[in-house]
C-alpha cells in the first residue's frame, strides 16, 4: 500500500510539472492595466498585441501583427528638403529585431485614439503614443502619431496592419 501511495504522488507531481511552464508569460493577469495576448479579432486587438510585442521584446508576435502586403512610411527631415520613405514588411521586421535586442526596456503606451474608421475588411485608426526606449539607464522618449491601416485575412479572420504611417516627434 505505501508503495502505490508513494507512486500515486510521484504521479501527481509529474503531472503537475508537466502542466507548468515557469518561462511562460503570463496570458492574463489579475491587474486592469495588463497586457495580454489577443486573438487579433478586431484592430483594437492587433494594438493590444503591437503594444505587448513591443513591451516584452517578442518578434515572433510582432511578425504575427504585419500582413504580407505590409508597408513603414516615416518622413525623413534630413533628405532632400524632406521626403516620406518607406519599406516593406522583410526590412521592418529586420529593423524591429534590431531595436528590441539593442535596449533593455521598451515601453509603449497607446494614448488617444484621433479618429477610426471601420469596414467590413478594412480599417484606419490615427493613434497617439508615448515609446521610451532605455539602456544602460539612458532613456529616449519619442510621442507622436501613428496611422494605421488594418485588413482582415479571410484564411485566419484576424485582423493585420497593412500599413503604418509613423508621424513621431524626433
Amino acid at each position: 500500500m505505501k508503495i502505490a501511495k508513494t507512486f500515486f504522488l510521484i504521479f501527481i507531481g509529474v503531472l503537475l510539472f508537466k502542466c507548468f511552464n515557469p518561462f511562460a508569460p503570463k496570458l492574463e493577469q489579475s491587474d486592469k492595466n495588463s497586457l495580454i495576448i489577443t486573438e487579433q479579432k478586431t484592430p483594437d486587438e492587433v494594438l493590444q498585441n503591437f503594444q505587448y510585442a513591443y513591451v516584452f521584446q517578442d518578434s515572433v508576435l510582432y511578425s504575427d501583427l504585419l500582413d504580407s502586403s505590409f508597408v513603414f512610411i516615416y518622413f525623413d527631415p534630413n533628405l532632400e528638403s524632406g521626403r516620406f520613405v518607406s519599406w516593406g514588411r522583410d526590412i521592418d521586421l529586420k529593423t524591429t529585431g534590431r531595436l528590441f535586442l539593442n535596449f533593455d526596456v521598451i515601453d509603449l503606451i497607446w494614448n488617444s485614439t484621433i479618429y477610426s474608421v471601420d469596414e467590413d475588411n478594412r480599417a484606419e485608426y490615427s493613434q497617439s503614443f508615448n515609446l521610451s526606449l532605455i539602456k544602460n539607464n539612458e532613456t529616449i522618449n519619442i510621442t507622436g502619431n501613428a496611422i494605421f491601416v488594418f485588413k482582415k485575412c479571410n484564411y485566419d479572420n484576424k485582423w493585420r496592419i497593412i500599413q503604418w504611417k509613423d508621424e513621431s516627434d524626433l
